[in-house]
């Protein structure tokens, strides 16, 4: 299928690019009262992401994919790329003196900005970089493959944020859970960047999905996708068949359905899963189709962290016209009980989503 993401011409580009700085700036123009903070912060984000992806093309991503000798907070073996990308994170979000609290993947108790660099915007950010079951065999892949081999696989930070219930007392230091453990609905910016031979970011504030693709002749994110749109249904479907065996009937009709062209006049789907979620989802922006995390008989509560993972994707996929649902309600509309705290999720094109919905209801599956 053809992607209907809508592109720029390569020579407007040349002379006249679109930063992701000066696009931030537009948005808070667009904001009758905006103060200028959170463009402040989305541009500490970028400044981070900016430096993981240089980490990443200095060192090669197979040397930054082997083990730190430490475990996570989720009790996942933590990899080289997730600790330093903590740590960027972590100071540039002090640093630009907008962020109240922190919660990261990789630390246990949400992180409580300092009076002098206090902020009034909570900031959510996860590390999937690839799936914990997988991980070992990818990082040897990546030691063992020729470089050619090893240059498309993809790996990324997430991130969503919140502004403060009460602004004023944030800056006095009375930050409390309750800051933090709120809908998706509340989010007013979230995105993506993806780290690998080239890196992209994807990032909503609430109007639409924008990308851009870093120019490392510049040294910037230049817009390259002003309007992402998923396309109404897909022809590929991503999820660990490897799971097979303890999907619910719902999940399993659809992917049987998927395979038989039950919903493509006879032509099976693809099946494409590279097993870390910022890959899968970002094809699945731009080429749509679906996305699936399903709670099963291992994963009750599903796998993906709802603060870090859900939340800034489903914003995502719903501001680029799709759709995500546990399956039976809206994604964006949990109340998290738990700042680490799991769902299921399928994500993607409208009409995919739907039809999962469908079979749940059909066979009564939670």
């Amino acid at each position: 299928m053809a992607s209907q993401v809508e592109t720029v011409d390569h020579e407007l580009l040349q002379t006249d690019p679109l930063t992701l700085s000066a696009w931030i700036l537009t948005q808070q123009h667009r904001s009758p009262g905006a103060r200028g903070r959170l463009t402040v912060l989305l541009n500490a984000i970028g400044v981070g992401c900016k430096f993981v992806a240089s980490a990443v093309r200095r060192a090669g991503l197979a040397g930054m994919m082997g083990m730190a000798g430490s475990e996570n907070v989720q009790g996942e073996d933590q990899k080289k790329l997730d600790v330093i990308a903590n740590e960027v994170f972590k100071n540039s979000l002090r640093r630009s003196g907008q962020c109240c609290i922190l919660i990261t993947e990789e630390e246990d108790e949400p992180i409580f900005i300092e009076k002098e660099h206090r902020g009034i915007y909570i900031v959510v950010r996860g590390c999937p970089w690839v799936e914990a079951h997988s991980a070992g065999l990818v990082g040897r892949f990546l030691q063992q493959a020729a470089p050619q081999d090893a240059v498309d696989f993809s790996v990324g930070t997430i991130f969503g944020i919140y502004k403060a219930k009460d602004p004023q007392a944030e800056l006095a230091g009375n930050s409390t859970l309750e800051d933090v453990l709120r809908p998706g609905t509340e989010m007013v910016a979230a995105g993506y960047c993806m780290y690998g031979s080239m890196a992209y970011m994807m990032i909503t504030t609430g109007n639409g999905v924008a990308g851009f693709t870093l120019d490392p002749t510049l040294g910037e994110f230049v817009i390259t996708h002003p309007k992402v749109q998923v396309p109404p249904r897909g022809t590929i479907y991503s999820i660990n068949e490897g799971n097979a065996a303890n999907w619910d009937p719902a999940t399993t009709k659809y992917v049987e359905n998927c395979k038989s062209g039950q919903y493509n006049n006879g032509k099976p789907y693809s099946l494409r899963y590279v097993g870390s979620m910022v890959a899968d989802v970002h094809r699945t922006l731009l080429y749509g189709g679906i996305f699936m995390y399903p709670a099963d008989k291992k994963s009750p509560s599903g796998k993906l962290r709802v603060l870090y993972e859900c939340f800034p994707m489903a914003f995502l996929v719903e501001q680029a016209g799709g759709k995500a649902t546990t399956g039976t309600s809206r994604t964006m509309e949990i109340v998290p009980t738990s700042i680490h705290g799991r769902a299921p999720i399928y994500l993607g094109s409208k009409e995919e989503v739907e039809e999962i919905e469908r079979l749940k209801k059909e066979c009564g599956c939670q």
